[in-house]
């Protein structure tokens, strides 16, 4: 399995190269329309080559991805916090209460009280 898993690592690594390779021309991206820059008098601008873009926009997908089901799952998270609070709680109550109910008998009469 662990060939297995350094094949592919190799095989994706010798993709994400020919893409890059492939792709190394430079290409101008705009942050704002040339109609609406005229208005400000500003054109930011800048020449990247295509295949960082190409990574770039991979990368903000998948840390955009990342944080929309992190969101998405506060619902459950909080719940099971919930529970395990609840649980916590419980967990001392119960040890409480058998500590009250033999409370002043034997050590083992109370020890086998509690197998049965």
């Amino acid at each position: 399995m662990r060939y297995i898993k350094y094949a592919l690592i190799a095989v994706f690594g010798i993709a994400l190269i020919a893409i890059a390779v492939a792709n190394r021309g430079y290409v101008s991206i705009q942050l704002i329309p040339n109609e609406v820059a005229g208005w400000f008098a500003v054109n930011p601008q800048i020449e990247l080559p295509l295949f960082i873009i190409i990574f770039g926009g991979i990368i903000v997908g998948l840390f955009v991805g990342f944080v929309w089901e992190w969101m998405r799952e506060y619902a459950q998270r909080a719940e099971a916090a919930r529970q395990a609070r609840e649980m916590r709680r419980l967990q001392r109550e119960v040890k409480r209460l058998k500590g009250e109910k033999h409370e002043g008998k034997d050590e083992v009469i109370a020890l086998l009280e509690e197998a049965s």
